[in-house]
């Protein structure tokens, strides 16, 4: 019988205005966007640290630094293939993937196929094997106010 191991991620970041908002890859139209050292993609990041959790492989900040220029501005799609090549030099396949992202605005409901395309492109693995889901703060706290946008991914990894 194989291994199986659970991984959990977590990401947060600021919004600002004017600034580019970019969610599962997919650049949201919308009055402020994700502010970091990356393109702040918070549903990327929650599902590589999830990954790299589950394959007991530390944390994304120990990976790609937000001290390192090197990263400055990359998109989060190569970081999750940088990701995936890790996984695999450990023999490590995904079984399935399952994020939240939790933000007032914009709707990413219409966005959700292209994220999972996106995903599964980059992580090779197939769409159906990717849950996207999205929910309000119902106006409480930074993300009520729009201060911010918080993303949880679970994942199942195989040998």
């Amino acid at each position: 019988m194989g291994k199986i191991r659970v991984g959990f991620g977590f990401d947060v970041h600021q919004l600002k205005e004017q600034h580019p908002f970019v969610l599962g890859g997919v650049n949201l139209v919308h009055h402020a966007g994700a502010f970091g050292h990356s393109d702040a993609d918070v549903l990327l990041h929650a599902i590589c640290d999830a990954l790299l959790g589950a394959a007991n492989l530390r944390d994304i900040g120990f990976h790609f630094s937000n001290t390192d220029e090197q990263w400055k501005g990359i998109s989060s799609l190569l970081l999750l293939k940088k990701v995936m090549q890790l996984l695999k030099e450990k023999g490590w396949q995904i079984g399935n993937i399952d994020a939240m992202v939790c933000l007032e605005a914009p709707k990413i409901n219409p966005h959700i196929p292209a994220m999972k395309t996106n995903i599964a492109a980059a992580a090779g693995i197939g769409e159906d094997d990717i849950s996207i889901k999205a929910t309000t703060n119902e106006q409480l706290g930074f993300i009520g106010r729009e201060e911010g946008v918080v993303a949880y991914a679970v994942c199942l990894i195989e040998k």
